[in-house]
């Protein structure tokens, strides 16, 4: 999870069969022998092109289901924060983007969050975690040593709103479980 110096977050335009288009940060699945922290700075390079910033605190785990090229996934979730400067993608990101169904980009306000008219961001309870690091003084002047401590949250598992229970666990019994990482 990207934080410039005014707090706003930088967030991917997404959509998937689940959840539909909605908004999220920059991450994805865990390659083998890699640590969720590794796999969230390949992932911001991957679909930024950012080859500078550094996954910090790890700001929450969830887990949630979804089809990934054609294979139903329960993925595990970590989100880490950072801070980094108000820009867009570098490099053409455009191949990444479009196998990962990625539609576009911008950065998010505390306001836009608020905002009951937005699409929906990924997690749902994104703009209440959010508030509760800016209350810690999130992002501070950007520098490491600066940055308040940040009690990770364990969302636990997150149902993606279509179907209902008995669909998500019968998807995920015929699927793989998988490690995936957000920055």
């Amino acid at each position: 999870m990207v934080l410039d110096q005014d707090g706003s977050v930088f967030l991917l335009r997404s959509d998937n069969v689940e959840v539909g288009v909605h908004w999220t940060s920059p991450g994805g699945g865990i390659e083998p022998g890699e640590s969720p922290v590794d796999g969230a700075r390949r992932e911001l390079w991957e679909e930024t092109g950012w080859t500078d910033l550094v996954p910090g605190p790890l700001l929450c785990t969830w887990e949630h289901d979804f089809t990934w090229h054609g294979i139903p996934v329960r993925q595990h979730e970590h989100i880490f924060l950072t801070v980094g400067p108000r820009r867009g993608p570098l490099g053409d990101v455009s191949d990444v983007h479009a196998t990962d169904g990625i539609l576009g980009w911008r950065w998010w306000t505390a306001a836009d969050l608020a905002d009951e008219r937005a699409d929906a961001v990924w997690p749902p309870q994104l703009p209440a975690l959010l508030a509760g690091v800016r209350a810690k003084g999130w992002p501070g002047d950007g520098s490491p040593g600066s940055l308040p401590p940040v009690e990770p949250v364990d969302l636990g598992y997150v149902p993606n709103g279509t179907g209902n229970s008995t669909d998500a666990a019968r998807s995920t019994a015929a699927g793989q479980a998988r490690e995936g990482t957000d920055v």
